[in-house]
């Protein structure tokens, strides 16, 4: 795994080509560009804040925004990352068939592009807590969240090698995760506090929830100022070593007859 990780290093310049042809196509010929991935992250909180802060979160919505637009970052990166990590192989089947390069270049491919709205949505995340919360210390908050937006990144790009492989295998998978991160997002403590969720529905809904570790990590610490504890970092640090692990597995059970599947 190290001899493939450093072959991953050096094709550095061919993935990141890819990422900013991803770019450039994306935003081909658009008025705002880039500038799309703060107004959608923004519009859905305002919408959120409006519809369901009096509600479920029962605070301020000073207080309530910026953790909310932090929660939907955090969760647009896993979601985004998952539902097009699924088409990784399937949309680079050209550069597969054509050159031995490692197969774990093209779900990073998509990761990366996806890491750079999340940054972007984590910068607007700042202001609004500079805004509305005139925080002092909003960029000490956002330095002591490095450590974690690097777990998350190593996450994401495992658990996006694992749906590329299950979706060039099983076509249905995509669709299947469609479904399922759909629900998940309501179960998921994103409107709501962990501890409303706990005391209405179980602690379950928190410890299963991978994704509900990484909010607590990186959103509520930035939105609120709060420390971050030691055994939740553990307990990040555990999800993103397990994922890495199973998506090396999965690589080196499957990878030599993925060709034959696209």
């Amino acid at each position: 795994m190290i001899q493939h990780l450093k072959t991953v290093w050096q094709f550095r310049y061919f993935w990141a080509s890819l990422v900013q042809l991803d770019l450039r196509n994306r935003y081909r010929r658009s008025v705002l560009g880039i500038g799309w991935s703060l107004l959608h992250p923004l519009a859905l909180t305002v919408v959120f804040c409006i519809a369901f802060g009096s509600i479920l979160a029962n605070q301020n919505w000073r207080e309530f925004a910026p953790k909310l637009l932090a929660c939907l970052a955090v969760w647009d990166f896993l979601k985004s990352s998952l539902i097009f990590g699924c088409d990784s192989f399937i949309r680079n089947e050209a550069y597969i068939r054509q050159s031995p390069l490692p197969y774990s270049i093209y779900p990073l491919r998509t990761v990366l592009g996806t890491l750079i709205h999340f940054v972007i949505s984590l910068a607007l995340v700042v202001v609004a807590v500079c805004v509305l919360q005139d925080a002092t210390d909003v960029l000490n908050r956002f330095l002591a969240m490095i450590p974690a937006i690097l777990m998350l990144t190593i996450f994401c790009w495992s658990i996006a090698t694992i749906a590329a492989f299950l979706n060039a295998y099983f076509h249905d998978t995509k669709h299947l995760i469609e479904v399922v991160t759909q629900l998940m997002f309501f179960l998921t403590p994103i409107m709501y506090d962990p501890s409303v969720a706990i005391e209405k529905i179980g602690y379950w809904i928190v410890e299963l929830n991978p994704a509900a570790y990484f909010l607590l990590t990186i959103s509520y610490p930035l939105a609120k100022g709060t420390p971050i504890p030691q055994d939740l970092y553990l307990t990040v640090a555990g999800l993103t070593a397990s994922a890495f692990a199973l998506a090396c597995l999965t690589m080196a059970w499957l990878q030599k007859r993925l060709i034959f599947q696209l």
